[in-house]
């Protein structure tokens, strides 16, 4: 059987989420020109927590999960991401980067829940860390070696934030990032007041102009509120294997709009390491859905 074909509304709903996603790198960059990392990430958090709180109910799932979620994501892998974004990495090798979270996910599905690797999976990994490995040998003022490790890193957060969620079970998935917030903000003000100090958040406040703020509206309500909650009704009304795979156009656009918007060269080795990491994300992401239609033929 074939797969369904997205209806065209829907194939553009799902097209508007990847390429919000994509380019929300380059408006990363846009804001850190004038607020500090951990500030801003902060900011981040707490307008994706008002007020879409008070019309959200909270998802039946304990506390601790919530928080688990909100300081795995909040912290681990948006502050770290910031961070390495203020000049470590470029925007749109950060976009192409941090999708190795899917390898993380899955190395976390084999320690806590016993899933075993299977070999296409070690194939995919390697692709993409011949990819990472590539990135590393031209290492310049686009992508330097701390760089790399704070987006690993922000990676790593990002996984363990996709552990924790799939605990929670099959919940409202907005309500829970919003009520997650809830614990994201409140420890990324404390790091960014011992970390970049007063004199630094009272100067991004004063540098923030309506471009900033309209950054940070970006990433909370675009970004978080219109991202998520269409994700969560695409996903609602078609096989998680049609949606899943477009988020492989994620570092696309993220990189596409960084050339475009910044000025960011698409270089033969960034392209280079580009195709080895995302081809490593397309195995993993579509052979299994490959392998289920081969075997449902077969029965036929």
């Amino acid at each position: 059987m074939s797969r369904p074909a997205l209806p065209p509304l829907h194939a553009l709903l799902a097209l508007a989420v990847v390429a919000v996603w994509g380019t929300n790198f380059v408006v990363i960059r846009w804001a850190l020109d004038d607020l500090p990392p951990l500030l801003f990430a902060a900011l981040r958090f707490t307008f994706a927590l008002l007020p879409a709180v008070f019309f959200l109910k909270r998802p039946a799932v304990s506390w601790r999960n919530l928080a688990a979620y909100g300081v795995l994501i909040g912290v681990g892998q948006f502050g770290l991401l910031y961070i390495a974004m203020t000049q470590f990495i470029s925007p749109g090798l950060a976009s192409l980067v941090v999708q190795i979270q899917a390898f993380f996910t899955v190395g976390f599905a084999m320690v806590l829940a016993g899933e075993k690797i299977r070999p296409f999976q070690l194939v995919a990994l390697g692709l993409a860390a011949s990819g990472l490995i590539w990135l590393m040998a031209h290492t310049s003022a686009e992508v330097t070696v701390l760089g790399l490790a704070l987006v690993v890193g922000a990676a790593l957060g990002w996984a363990g934030g996709n552990t924790v969620a799939r605990t929670a079970g099959p919940v409202n998935m907005l309500a829970y990032v919003v009520w997650s917030s809830l614990f994201a903000a409140p420890p990324l003000f404390v790091l960014s007041f011992l970390f970049e100090g007063w004199p630094a958040i009272q100067g991004g406040f004063a540098a923030a102009d309506l471009g900033t703020w309209a950054c940070v509206l970006w990433q909370s309500v675009g970004n978080t509120i219109f991202g998520y909650a269409s994700w969560a009704w695409l996903l609602a009304r078609h096989p998680a294997a049609t949606i899943a795979p477009l988020s492989l156009l994620v570092p696309v656009f993220g990189m596409g709009a960084s050339a475009l918007l910044l000025g960011e060269p698409l270089t033969s080795w960034k392209l280079t390491a580009a195709v080895l990491v995302l081809g490593g994300l397309a195995l993993n992401t579509l052979y299994p859905a490959w392998e289920r239609r081969r075997l449902a033929q077969a029965q036929v």
